[in-house]
């Protein structure tokens, strides 16, 4: 096993990392730019180095100043989390000639199921079921006339795409033209790579995926699925494992598909196949992600297993310490990705200081984070601040737990998207698991409507940040007696406190 592992990322994937290497007694390294110097995964590695200015390009997506730390700490292994570097097959190719490990899958593996239309490709011939569309990538005429043969509505993406980018539907041949051309565009800026493939659109379709597990002696096996189909603009925005709609028969088909998509590709290490299932419950394959994935912690909860502490034993050599007849799903989990932005401003990016936290908290609560009270969140990253995650013994259960979680939840200071949870997990569609892809941009279209129990949501967070902005006055403190019966002037931080908690909700 590894003594020494440099985490190559920020955030709560970094912490996240650190904390199943110190259960494993490993030390961690962590890297910063400056904008990060007082952030929470810095603090909590074992060592911390400065690898540049705020802009990622400068520190987080610099392969040589990684590296460079690496050698300087004597790191063994660099763990990628998910974005910056973590599908750059040139970053695992560069970890492999510095006789450094790279914890995920080899760099050919990479290379071939990073590009969209070179994995329908392999996939096509390994025989998995795929949407039909164009298997390379095409010119604006060819796509043209492809569409024209496949019928409208049709999706344009871009082949090294990933996140959203470089994707565009298409509901008539007036729109076509623009559409490749903004996604072409896109697809340059955002991945240096503007190839531009089409496929059929499948009217609400569900996004479902399948998490496998390759170790490097022929192992693979896969670890159940999730439901990823509350998203908007094509990201995700809440997970959850097991899917209401798959029963043990589609999740063996689907699981055995994803283990031989796997195989055909050479793939080691954790890895998500990702599917679109029809109305008939069809499942085709979307694509793979050559990485841990945001919402590995569902897949963990219902399997009991520690799929960062088995990347890292897989990356050092070993087996897999199970067979997949071992492999048993258990209750119910759901995740919740917060983030640092105005739902009701377009989902503004909201950074600045988090004046007041609390965090939720009791049975089956677990939150993933990388922020802290009095932390500055920065406006040159992803605003993640955290994961809320949930377990229960069934779906019902998990969604009542969910909603508890998210009553305790209060983040000051800023902008937050906890209120567009509260009314999602309050939506009767979702409470029925009758979602598909386009069901959050059909709530978001509708006019709000505040229920009872949103109602008091909104009111117990609120009260909840003011009770405990203004304990010092409750205490006798800041000029007024106990039992005196009277109270000092309201302070500047208790009116700060009420004004962020009004604001914030």
């Amino acid at each position: 096993m590894f003594k020494k592992i440099l985490i190559a990322n920020r955030g709560e994937i970094a912490v996240r990392v650190i904390r199943a290497c110190r259960e494993m007694g490993i030390a961690s390294v962590a890297v910063f730019s400056e904008v990060d110097r007082a952030a929470l995964h810095v603090s909590k590695a074992d060592e911390a180095y400065p690898i540049g200015p705020a802009a990622a390009r400068e520190s987080y997506l610099s392969i040589a100043k990684i590296l460079e730390v690496a050698r300087r700490s004597g790191a063994e292994a660099i763990h990628p989390g998910y974005g910056f570097l973590s599908e750059n097959a040139g970053f695992a190719r560069a970890c492999a000639e510095a006789g450094i490990k790279f914890i995920g899958p080899p760099a050919s593996a990479m290379e071939l199921m990073g590009s969209k239309t070179r994995a329908r490709t392999a996939m096509q011939a390994a025989g998995v079921p795929m949407v039909p569309g164009s298997a390379r990538g095409l010119s604006l005429a060819e796509a043209e006339t492809l569409a024209g043969e496949l019928g409208f509505p049709v999706m344009i993406k871009a082949a090294a795409g990933g996140g959203g980018k470089g994707m565009r539907l298409v509901r008539g041949a007036a729109e076509l033209k623009t559409a490749f051309e903004t996604a072409q565009s896109e697809a340059l800026r955002a991945f240096n790579d503007g190839e531009i493939y089409l496929e059929k659109f499948i009217e609400n379709p569900r996004h479902i995926e399948i998490q496998v597990l390759a170790d490097e002696h022929g192992n693979v096996v896969y670890l159940g699925e999730r439901e990823c189909s509350v998203q908007r603009r094509h990201q995700k925005v809440i997970e959850e494992a097991p899917s209401a709609i798959v029963d043990a028969d589609m999740r063996r088909r689907m699981g055995a598909v994803a283990v031989q998509a796997a195989k055909s590709a050479g793939y080691t290490n954790a890895g998500t196949i990702e599917f679109l299932v029809d109305a008939d419950r069809n499942f085709y394959f979307l694509e793979m992600n050559t990485r841990l994935q945001v919402e590995h912690p569902v897949t963990e909860l219902v399997t009991g297993l520690d799929l960062v502490q088995l990347q890292l034993r897989v990356a050092a050599g070993e087996k897999l310490p199970f067979k997949q007849e071992d492999v048993a799903l258990r209750g119910h989990a759901i995740e919740c990705r917060i983030y640092a932005e105005d739902p009701e401003n377009n989902f503004f990016p909201s950074p600045g200081k988090i004046t007041r936290l609390l965090r939720p908290s009791g049975p089956g609560v677990r939150e993933d984070s990388g922020v802290y009270e009095g932390w500055t969140v920065p406006l040159d990253y992803d605003p993640m601040l955290s994961k809320l995650i949930v377990h229960a013994s069934d779906r019902a259960s998990a969604v009542a737990r969910m909603r508890r979680a998210l009553d305790e939840y209060f983040i000051g200071g800023i902008k937050s998207n906890l209120p567009l949870f509260r009314r999602i997990l309050e939506h009767p569609d979702f409470v029925s698991a009758r979602i598909d892809t386009g069901f959050l941009d059909r709530l978001l279209a509708a006019k709000p409507q505040l229920s009872a129990s949103n109602g008091l949501s909104e009111i117990a967070a609120v009260s909840a940040a003011l009770f405990a902005a203004t304990a010092p006055q409750r205490n006798g403190q800041n000029g007024a007696k106990p039992g005196s019966g009277k109270e000092a002037d309201p302070s500047a931080w208790k009116r700060a406190g009420r004004a962020e908690g009004l604001r914030s909700e």
